[in-house]
């Protein structure tokens, strides 16, 4: 979930300065819309990681915009009169009327996060808090406010810095406290405990949006972008009448090309001898794991996504070659039929999830509504939208009944997609795997890695993150393969021998 906001994305000063002005002349455009327009009130939500620039973004949002009609509100510990009230009472009344905009820091996410965090409450009770505030942001988005959640994200390393640097500066050194160090030895609970909770409160009425904290010129462009390409895409719409089945927020604007994807060293080496060596040895595992006693009482479910022509099916091929015949089921995905049209686009994969002891590979799955059916434009953007916190529930169900549910995505480069489709082409035995769709699909590479990665982000969770896998030299990837399956069975099983023992 946090992958892209831990790249390190930068933004140099010329670049800065050439930008800023217009953008602060755009949105106080929009706000001046809004406020003639009146349709509509915006509410802002500010959370994220100590040191993460949470309040240096308050501070310029007020600064680029009207303050008369921008109101921000800091939320601390409640006071004796806001204790003896309900819990969302101080939350309503911060609430900005039509035509004005709310900044909340320190909103109704923080006490549920800090409470779990510090293990003062269970994960029942933050579980039905989450309940209860969905329930609100939903009736929120139905009398039209606009909201956007914003999540101010750093790695731990990131904090450290961070915090240091506060520090060591006499104008910002009173702005660190033993609390906040003593947050960050938490570090590790506390982010587990945020990827929940996002997960569990994103919708595609009001999606989560993680903002990368670690460049101040960075995190003011992606934040101002996102909230100015939100108003104007209602702003827009008002005059015709907007329902609640629109999407809320946008995802975030694109600033640089740095992503999880481009990241990657794609070719990585492996010689054939060791490749045969890891080969077996990995194999041999996955033989023995799946035929653990402990597996009985366990599912396993193989998600294998990718570029065309990565090599999903070679992969999936050295994964088989492991297990007995009888455990596992190989499920091609293709467009559905008209059957499968008639129904919830999760039901044809519902039909096939095993049974206990049993494996699933499925060789393109439920992300297809996120991928192909996003970019090509075959569902509607509220469908693809909403379709990350419905696949997050799907998967945490799997879990919650025993599955295990490993994800990996194989990446390989533009060339080398180009070189390996023409070989297709030249060899007879292989001229079938080649299609018009997928010259097609090679057009729309820009999209579909923008779709890639807003994928991940969204549904690369604490129960089934994505593995994402270098895939230009293949007898790499088919050892990452087997080992990052082999590494998260030996795991699952392991806590399930400790936790019998416990009991």
């Amino acid at each position: 979930m946090f992958e892209s906001a831990e790249l390190g994305h930068k933004i140099d000063k010329a670049e800065y300065d050439a930008v800023e002005p217009q953008l602060r002349a755009q949105l106080l455009d929009a706000q001046f819309d809004l406020l003639e327009q009146k349709a509509f009130a915006v509410v802002v939500l500010i959370n994220g990681i100590d040191g993460a620039g949470k309040g240096e973004t308050v501070n310029l949002l007020n600064e680029w915009m009207d303050p008369r009609h921008i109101q921000s509100w800091a939320f601390d510990s409640p006071t004796t009169d806001e204790a003896e009230r309900p819990f969302m009472w101080r939350f309503w009344r911060a609430l900005p009327p039509r035509g004005k905009i709310g900044v909340l820091f320190g909103n109704w996410y923080t006490d549920p996060i800090r409470e779990r965090v510090e293990r003062l409450s269970k994960k029942p009770e933050l579980d039905q808090h989450l309940d209860e505030i969905k329930r609100f942001e939903t009736m929120l988005v139905r009398e039209g406010v606009l909201l956007i959640k914003l999540w101010f994200h750093l790695s731990k390393d990131g904090q450290r810095k961070r915090l240091k640097a506060l520090e060591k500066d006499p104008r910002t050194r009173w702005r660190v406290t033993r609390q906040d160090w003593r947050y960050y030895a938490q570090y590790a609970r506390y982010r587990k405990v945020a990827e929940h909770v996002l997960r569990h409160s994103s919708s595609g009425e009001a999606p989560w949006l993680i903002v990368d904290g670690s460049d101040p010129r960075f995190r003011a462009l992606l934040v101002g972008r996102t909230l100015l390409d939100a108003m104007r895409k209602r702003l827009d719409v008002a005059t015709r009448g907007w329902t609640p089945r629109q999407t809320q927020a946008p995802l975030p604007p694109v600033l640089d090309e740095r992503n999880i994807l481009n990241s990657l060293t794609l070719d990585q080496p492996l010689e054939r001898d060791t490749y045969d060596e890891l080969l077996e040895h990995y194999q041999g595992r996955l033989a023995l794991l799946t035929r653990n006693p402990a597996f009985r009482e366990r599912s396993l479910v193989l998600v294998f996504e990718g570029v065309d022509a990565a090599g999903k099916g070679g992969a999936i091929r050295r994964v088989t070659a492991a297990l007995d015949a009888r455990l596992y089921h190989v499920i091609p995905v293709a467009a559905p039929t008209e059957e499968e049209r008639a129904q919830p686009y999760l039901w044809r994969f519902w039909r096939h999830l095993p049974r206990q002891g049993k494996v699933a590979i499925f060789d393109r799955s439920w992300y297809g509504r996120v991928l192909v059916e996003r970019v090509e434009g075959f569902c509607s953007e509220a469908d693809w939208m909403r379709a990350y916190s419905e696949i997050n529930d799907f998967e945490d169900q799997l879990a919650v009944a025993g599955g295990i549910v490993v994800k990996f995505w194989l990446q390989i480069g533009k060339d080398e997609q180009l070189l390996r489709f023409r070989a297709r082409e030249a060899e007879a035995h292989k001229r079938f795997k080649i299609t018009d769709d997928d010259w097609r699909n090679r057009e729309r590479w820009d999209d579909y890695v923008r779709a890639v990665c807003d994928m991940v982000d969204r549904t690369s969770t604490e129960t089934s993150h994505w593995t994402l896998v270098e895939a230009e030299n293949k007898l790499f990837a088919r050892i990452k393969v087997l080992q990052t399956l082999c590494a998260r069975l030996e795991t699952e099983l392991k806590n399930d021998v400790s936790r019998s023992g416990r009991r």
